[in-house]
């Protein structure tokens, strides 16, 4: 018989921390997911506004929220944290967290924002770039971003819904900056 493989850390940690930050928020009647797991506009000096510029991805509104993200993430991460590396993975989860939770905070004060959508939509930008060679774009690239984040464009302009649709776009642009900073670098940083 196998042995189960951890196979990749930094995705399968998020989802088990995502899945307790949604447990706690059943726990707390979603004291733990307002507090902790999103971000919105509140006093400077509360020590927990930093905690939520980046603790915002790991919360989910309820578990449609959570499987529909951490499917994606599932499917898409591990392979990109096999070609990257583990603590470049973390790296671009944790700046995109932060460039989201800063632009949430900054430009949409009456509103709150929580989910991993963001970061999935870095890591489906960041895989369209894997397969980049040096010099050219990826027509892989330009085809995502045309239908992907043509969506996201679409829903903002014509659908009325709770999606935080500009903050998709914003993971999107993360990971193609993301992806393009890593080929420069050689993949690692």
């Amino acid at each position: 018989m196998k042995k189960l493989q951890y196979n990749s850390p930094v995705v399968l940690s998020y989802f088990l921390i995502s899945l307790l930050a949604l447990g706690l928020g059943y726990l707390t009647d979603g004291w733990t997911t307002w507090h902790l797991f999103s971000v919105y506009r509140s006093p400077l000096a509360d020590p927990l506004t930093y905690v939520r510029f980046f603790g915002h991805v790991l919360g989910h509104a309820d578990l449609d929220h959570f499987l529909g993200n951490m499917l994606l993430m599932l499917v898409v991460g591990p392979p990109l944290e096999e070609k990257y590396g583990s603590s470049t993975l973390l790296a671009g989860i944790a700046l995109t967290a932060l460039v989201s939770g800063l632009l949430q905070f900054i430009f949409f004060p009456g509103a709150a924002l929580l989910g991993a959508s963001g970061i999935v939509f870095m890591l489906i930008m960041l895989s369209s770039l894997s397969g980049m060679k040096s010099g050219g774009i990826p027509l892989t690239l330009l085809l995502v971003a045309l239908l992907y984040l043509g969506q996201e464009v679409y829903s903002i302009l014509f659908v009325r819904d709770s999606v935080a649709n500009f903050m998709h776009i914003v993971g999107g642009a993360c990971g193609t900056l993301f992806g393009f900073a890593l080929a420069k670098k050689g993949q690692k940083f």
